[in-house]
């Protein structure tokens, strides 16, 4: 399938780099923000690609006719503020347009270290994942693809961050693991599935390299030729209730659907790879 419109509902980090990476083809993108400073896209200025942002939601604000719709804009207790609005929007697009929402592989809650597929019965413990699960089942009712997302990571979003910051700690919990995706991958697989529709599909993006997130620290250290952040038992460290949560969770996600289905290979399969080009590239941002 080829689009020639692109609309994002909620034009945040994951969505700025679907616009990088379909703006190669011809395709005008549209981006909703609830205050857009300004009409331009610097992410994809090398592309020669202008970005229009919209202010959204705005009675005043007519909406564009799109192929492909993303939505990323986050649930609340009563689901998807976009879906809240459908009926009032659906006349922008019709039966054949792509409807992608970024969900999070939160919803499968603890799996005690265990793999997370797509058929993997979904248990959210978190308010935040409740949500996404109530907003799942709202969009697929209208044959939405659902993408589960992990930890996400890029260039401005990393553990190099934190390390940075003298803030990083390398919290210790026996077993603990979890997955990530860089997220030029992420936009890499919600292209694939614009250009190979599957409505009401559920696609889980991650690396094929799960970790502990210490592991994930060292190797930000290493890369920053920097000594390692402090170490600290998980039970000692006096953690805010978001950051506890994140370790009540332990799970492997599965991308192997997204692998037979898209034919999707992710450009980073491990965190060594990944932060490696993340450092690069902040690099030759700086220079």
């Amino acid at each position: 399938m080829s689009v020639n419109s692109l609309l994002c509902f909620g034009y945040g980090y994951t969505a700025k780099y679907l616009a990088k990476h379909v703006s190669l083809s011809k395709c005008e993108i549209f981006g909703t923000k609830r205050t857009p400073e300004t009409n331009y896209c610097p992410e994809n200025k090398l592309l020669g690609k202008d970005v229009k942002l919209l202010r959204w939601p705005d009675a005043e604000t007519p909406l564009p006719q799109a192929d492909a719709i993303l939505v990323s804009v986050p649930p609340t207790e009563q689901g998807c503020p976009v879906f809240a609005e459908f009926s009032k929007i659906k006349g922008y697009f019709d039966s054949k347009t792509w409807i992608g929402f970024l969900s999070s592989t939160g919803v499968y809650g603890d799996l005690g270290g265990g793999w997370a597929f797509e058929e993997t019965p979904i248990k959210p413990l978190s308010d935040e994942a409740k949500n996404r699960a109530i907003a799942e089942t709202q969009w697929k009712e209208v044959g939405a693809h659902i993408f589960r997302l992990p930890g996400i990571y890029g260039p401005g979003r990393s553990t190099f961050d934190r390390i940075r910051s003298g803030k990083s700690r390398r919290i210790i919990k026996e077993g603990q693991i979890f997955s990530r995706a860089h997220v030029e991958d992420i936009a890499n697989l919600l292209a694939l599935s614009i250009a190979k529709p599957n409505p009401g599909r559920i696609y889980n993006v991650a690396d094929d390299q799960p970790c502990a997130p210490q592991t994930l620290i060292e190797q930000g250290a290493k890369l920053l030729k920097v000594a390692p952040p402090p170490s600290v038992a998980f039970e000692d460290a006096n953690l805010p209730i978001k950051a506890q949560r994140f370790y009540s969770e332990c799970k492997r996600i599965s991308n192997a659907r997204a692998k037979s289905e898209l034919g999707w290979i992710p450009r980073y399969p491990n965190y060594k790879i990944g932060l490696k080009a993340v450092l690069q590239a902040e690099t030759e941002t700086s220079n």
